[in-house]
């Protein structure tokens, strides 16, 4: 890279907490943060934020009459967004207000959608609020009218590599100087009768009895095991090294052939693309650990796993957090950049209870994130200390 980008600040709204302390903490206890809930007459494991977050989104709500008809995964990133503005306040590495925005989410506004939707099948007629309120914009618009941003304003969805790739675009606007500053990352709340159905029916969803109902990185398991959740996590990044927490190192991106919309090939060629790549850009051929997407599912865990085996001469420390959170769709990638730059700021690995590594690194130099979403596009970033 010309440019080095460098990450100022990032923050997440998930069931693992709200900041930083939190979240670590969450991360080193042996917790998955699952719970039953029922969608029409029918049980599924999910992973909803806290209820405290809840009471602050209900909160935001009151604020502004025009936050009352904003969909959840709206309200997400705008509370994230806010929590991301209150970590700079004691210096001025980052100007909010000309920063641009490209936050994405796979589903979108899934809720308020649903609910639209039940009100028109049942009456015929929609409320003057459905549109705008159901599109897709309305996440990174809606988070910029709140800052008073009047940078670029970028809403993208590519399923549950979208976060990740919202980085891609933030840095190829911070390289070629149309921006100096970028807030970046996805958001999701997906959890609906609809939505869970969907999975059911592609045979993906967990059908556990125990707490760890999301396998992710088990190679011995028979069924899928995927669970989902519901987050926000931003990120400010920037072409600034002052305050900044880490630096990108090595972006990858791929596409892949594919013969089912919703699979990869048995070899995860997109993931072999888009590590290669990364690594190149880097210009390093190892890296210490690597955050897989690895979402709990026979298939997708073992196509990443072949990948990076045929990827790397020596097999870095994998990990996940959907064993934890499940997947959180387009903020999935985000979520685990963040493990990412938790685990490189502390030094420490996060282990993965389903898989055993042969061996834990004594220092954390560089990271991997991967993520990859249906259609057979995968994302792989590289993340370095300062």
């Amino acid at each position: 890279m010309k440019k080095e980008i460098y990450i100022n600040g990032f923050t997440s709204i998930s069931a693992l907490g709200t900041t930083a302390e939190q979240v670590w903490k969450s991360y080193q206890s042996s917790h998955a943060f699952f719970e039953k809930r029922k969608f029409k007459q029918k049980e599924y494991w999910v992973c909803p934020i806290l209820k405290e977050s809840e009471k602050e989104i209900e909160k935001l709500q009151k604020e502004k009459k025009a936050y009352s008809y904003l969909d959840k995964s709206v309200l997400l990133a705008l509370l994230a967004s806010r929590k991301l503005i209150v970590s700079f306040q004691d210096n001025d590495a980052f100007l909010f207000t000309n920063a641009g925005v490209n936050i994405g989410s796979s589903r979108g506004a899934t809720q308020l959608f649903e609910n639209y939707h039940s009100q028109f099948i049942k009456t015929g007629m929609v409320s003057s609020r459905t549109s705008p309120s159901t599109t897709l914009g309305n996440l990174s618009s809606w988070v910029a009218q709140d800052l008073g941003s009047s940078g670029v304003v970028i809403s993208h969805s590519i399923t549950c590599s979208t976060a990740l790739h919202g980085v891609l675009n933030a840095i190829a606007w911070l390289k070629s100087g149309m921006a100096s500053e970028f807030i970046v990352g996805g958001t999701e709340a997906p959890l609906t009768s609809f939505t869970l159905a969907q999975l059911k029916a592609l045979k993906l969803y967990s059908q556990e009895t125990e707490s760890l109902a999301c396998k992710s990185l088990s190679f011995q398991k028979t069924k899928n095991t995927l669970v989902l959740g519901e987050a926000a996590s931003l990120f400010a990044l920037s072409t600034k090294p002052k305050h900044a927490k880490a630096k990108i190192v090595g972006i990858g991106f791929a596409n892949e052939q594919i013969k089912h919309s919703i699979a990869i090939t048995s070899e995860a060629k997109c993931f072999q693309d888009s590590m290669q790549m990364a690594l190149q850009q880097a210009n390093i051929k190892q890296v210490d650990a690597i955050i897989m997407h690895a979402p709990g599912s026979i298939k997708g865990d073992l196509a990443e796993l072949k990948a990076i085996e045929k990827s790397f001469a020596k097999i870095p420390f994998l990990t996940t957090n959907k064993w934890k959170i499940g997947h959180t769709y387009a903020a999935s990638g985000a979520m685990s950049l963040e493990l990412a730059l938790l685990m490189l700021q502390q030094q420490e690995c996060i282990a993965n209870p389903f898989y055993k590594n042969a061996e834990t690194p004594k220092n954390l130099d560089y990271i991997m994130v991967n993520a990859v979403g249906f259609g057979g596009n995968a994302v792989s970033l590289i993340i370095s200390k300062l």
